[in-house]
């Protein structure tokens, strides 16, 4: 419990009384908005970081209560809060991101399924992922953007900068996939300074997803929210992100 100073006040409806601003700006717990809990208590939800948190006023108005909110079934109902108002929405933005970022794009815009990998060339379950979503690929149900990240082993980044570097890098990357890793453009130079922007730029967004693996494999969802699995996905978990396998 945190105690405010601040005087009571009449708090209109969707306003943030002082104290709970006051709180918020303390434990840096940002974007706070009012919600309709039931039970009657005054409460608003706020972000920390990537994480939903609930606040509560007391009576007083002069006290912030920060915790969760259980029905009498002992059900997280801030959780749906969290889901609503500040994960499906993160989500979506993010999805916008990894539709902006340069990745190497197998299978059609117009696909009604589209996935996004983090992939390391050395990552012995990425080349299997690539492997099992060929089916759904080649059918023109999928659309596989790979973002090629570079951590695994210290040939990763060399390898990474020839796929990219190479004059089709979606024909270097399936090669080098089909081959086990064994065909790879000659790499000429060390790379240019793009290449290694990108790669940063991609194992920043990798870490801005939450991933600390590969392969990192996110999609939407039927109802527009964004999913992530690390690691090799399993049976079901390959149907349920690209849909029932083609004949």
């Amino acid at each position: 419990m945190a105690t405010g100073l601040i005087p009571a006040l009449a708090i209109a409806a969707g306003d943030v009384p002082p104290v709970v601003k006051h709180f918020g700006e303390q434990q840096g717990i940002e974007n706070i908005r009012e919600i309709d809990a039931p039970g009657g208590a005054k409460s608003w939800i706020g972000q920390y970081q990537d994480m939903g948190v609930t606040l509560f006023l007391t009576p007083d108005g002069k006290h912030v209560i920060s915790g969760y909110l259980y029905d009498d079934k002992g059900k997280n109902i801030s959780e749906e809060y969290f889901q609503k108002e500040i994960y499906v929405p993160m989500g979506r933005k993010m999805w916008q991101t990894l539709n902006n970022a340069q990745a190497l794009k197998e299978g059609a815009d117009a696909a009604p399924k589209k996935v996004f990998v983090f992939a390391d060339p050395f990552c012995p379950y990425c080349k299997k992922f690539w492997s099992e979503a060929q089916p759904w690929v080649k059918a023109g149900k999928v659309q596989l953007n790979t973002l090629l990240v570079a951590f695994l082993n210290p040939k990763s980044g060399p390898n990474a900068t020839a796929i990219l570097n190479a004059a089709d890098p979606v024909t270097a990357w399936k090669e080098y996939e089909l081959s086990g890793g064994k065909t790879l453009p000659e790499l000429k130079t060390n790379g240019s300074r793009e290449t290694f922007n990108l790669l940063q730029q991609h194992q920043k967004l990798m870490d801005d997803l939450g991933a600390n693996a590969t392969p990192a494999i996110y999609y939407m969802n039927d109802k527009n929210e964004l999913q992530q699995i690390v690691g090799m996905p399993d049976q079901q978990q390959l149907l349920e992100m690209f849909g029932p396998k083609p004949e």
